[in-house]
């Protein structure tokens, strides 16, 4: 089976839902539109994403339904055909095994990261359970974490001063934004000199930023990126991709989002005042009552 007319169908459209609610993903109408021209190309792809999933820990055959079809041919001929039905799962071991030089393989790289990461946060119940403002305060602490390992993996890959770190996060910035530096999207919040943009962004916002984040990371150290100039063409990509992806997803995209009405520092020192008061309260429980 070659190449059918799906080639420029979308990630996001390529999704079906079975009859019990499931969502999966067909290879045969997977393989086009990630640039293979033959089914015998992209076959031991899938079996390269089947060992990976097995060396993960996770049964192959939970994420990799084998399906035989038939399919018509000329003067009423049949053929039977191998099909594949993938998890999200399955289809982020596919892209992320495939070959990283096509624009597409990168995009759906970020896609299905995404789509991973945003189940995880959905099943989370602790998560789902979380008001607006714990969902900023756990993402920025999750952005702290990773921009520190973003930073050594950009070091390592030459972008060694202060100033070539601004630059590099700049890339970043103007690939999911749309061109705006941080300059720009600082100017757009209507933030003051001392406010940190990241401090200023609601759960959405954060999140798109941290999957920018720990993308950029991982592309640069799995390609082993060497040079400013290519972590910062690298940095861009991973950025554009991700802005790619939101459109993609139907979602709003980052500069057009509101900014909350209070930044992560305000809520910090609230929620630090508060556990101040209630410890000091009940300090003065008599112990009498204290102990009932």
């Amino acid at each position: 089976m070659n190449v059918p007319a799906n080639r420029n169908r979308t990630f996001e459209e390529l999704r079906r839902i079975d009859e019990s609610g499931n969502e999966y993903w067909s290879a045969r109408e997977l393989f086009p539109v990630l640039e293979y021209s033959r089914w015998e190309k992209f076959r031991p792809l899938v079996e390269k994403a089947k060992i990976a999933c097995e060396t993960a820990g996770a049964k192959a055959s939970d994420h990799f339904h084998l399906e035989v079809k038939m399919i018509d041919l000329a003067k009423g001929a049949k053929r039977e055909i191998e099909d594949f039905r993938l998890s999200r799962y399955a289809c982020y071991l596919i892209v992320q095994n495939g070959d990283s030089s096509k624009p597409v393989i990168a995009l759906g790289q970020t896609y299905f990261a995404i789509q991973t990461r945003r189940q995880e946060l959905t099943d989370d119940a602790a998560f789902n359970a979380l008001s607006e403002e714990d969902r900023r305060l756990f993402l920025r602490r999750e952005m702290r974490e990773h921009n520190k390992t973003l930073v050594e993996t950009a070091k390592r890959a030459g972008v060694r001063t202060d100033l070539d770190y601004a630059i590099f996060q700049n890339h970043g910035y103007k690939g999911l934004y749309g061109g705006l530096d941080a300059k720009a999207i600082h100017s757009r919040k209507g933030l003051k000199k001392n406010q940190k943009i990241l401090d200023h962004m609601g759960s959405t916002e954060l999140a798109a930023n941290l999957f920018r984040a720990t993308q950029a990371e991982e592309k640069i150290r799995r390609e082993n990126i060497d040079g400013k100039a290519r972590a910062n063409a690298a940095h861009y990509e991973v950025g554009k991709k991700v802005r790619e992806t939101i459109k993609e997803l139907g979602g709003t995209l980052p500069e057009d989002l509101p900014c909350p009405p209070k930044g992560i520092p305000q809520i910090e020192r609230e929620r630090r005042t508060l556990g101040a008061k209630e410890n000091f309260e009940l300090e003065w429980i008599p112990k009498s009552k204290k102990s009932k």
